[in-house]
């Protein structure tokens, strides 16, 4: 997971040590008697540059780069001639860690809702795993004790129905269901209507995975989303199409708003950029991961964790 980036960030900071601390921009106080050890720097020329090319060699959006090297500059601010390995990476950290918490802040926990039943809208193109990581979910909130029902929504493909049933039977969870090219805003208000007499707590609705420019999908999302009155509506974005996910998110954004985006494909994405450029681009929280292809391969997003596995030797 993220292996082109975190050698890119290890190769960074593990240089040879070379003897420069006259040059450092920071330097740890040493006592008088304290023998002098050579520290780990990178030249001030390079700096830029290295770590320019190495957020856009790994699906790191131009905007986002900018934004990170512009920030960590201020951050540094003047440097000399070398500059310290150790106050480098963390700064980078540290401005990577503010991009993405500057839009995380605040983000729900949706186990601790108050609303009964509450009700989850999933958005997302064919190919993202939207389907699965419903069932993902599902599964994780029935892990937590909760009682969960699926709504069948995306009606224009049976085979997203029969796809949600056998998820829903797999882990355990009840399902309502319409014939193929029903109305999916009569599947979601039926589910609803069902957790309701049930006192059951979340429905999650399925809709049709189609591309975000598919006028008369968009309109009957727009639908569900009027019927369903959602508590929450998430965008499954696959961390693997790179740069096309802002795009994606823009024009989801534009016909159909949400609150936030679920990463999906984290355990196959070797760039590793995805989730700085969907914070940075989208500014909407990253609420899930998912980061393999079990029912249990789901995680709340923490950024402590990527920056642990992005900055790994």
């Amino acid at each position: 997971m993220f292996d082109k980036l975190k050698k890119k960030f290890s190769d960074i900071f593990s240089g040879n040590p070379q003897d420069t601390t006259e040059d450092l921009n920071i330097t740890k106080n040493k006592s008088v008697n304290e023998e002098a050890k050579p520290e780990k720097t990178i030249k001030r020329d390079e700096l830029e540059n290295t770590i320019e090319e190495t957020l856009l060699e790994a699906d790191v959006s131009f905007d986002a780069t900018e934004k990170i090297i512009q920030q960590l500059k201020s951050n540094l601010g003047k440097l000399k001639r070398k500059v310290d390995y150790v106050a480098v990476e963390s700064e980078l950290k540290n401005v990577i860690r503010g991009i993405i918490n500057n839009n995380n802040a605040g983000v729900i926990d949706i186990l601790s809702v108050e609303n009964k039943p509450f009700v989850i809208l999933f958005l997302g193109i064919n190919g993202t795993g939207k389907t699965t990581t419903i069932g993902k979910l599902a599964y994780y909130l029935k892990n937590h004790g909760k009682s969960v029902v699926l709504s069948a929504s995306d009606t224009f493909r049976a085979g997203a129905i029969d796809q949600l049933a056998i998820l829903a039977g797999n882990v355990g969870v009840e399902i309502i269901k319409h014939d193929f090219r029903s109305d999916p805003a009569s599947v979601a208000f039926d589910a609803i209507d069902h957790a309701k007499a049930r006192k059951m707590d979340y429905v999650l609705i399925d809709s049709a995975g189609r591309m975000q420019t598919n006028k008369n999908l968009l309109d009957e999302m727009k639908k569900i989303k009027r019927v369903a009155k959602p508590d929450l509506t998430l965008l499954v974005l696959d961390a693997m199409i790179g740069q096309d996910v802002i795009d994606q998110a823009t024009t989801f954004s534009s016909e159909i708003n949400y609150d936030g985006v679920i990463v999906t494909k984290l355990d196959t994405d070797a760039k590793g950029g995805s989730i700085i450029s969907i914070s940075a681009g989208i500014k909407k929280p990253i609420l899930f991961i998912g980061i393999g292809q079990d029912m249990d391969d789901i995680m709340p997003f923490d950024v402590d964790w990527y920056l642990n596995k992005i900055f790994s030797s």
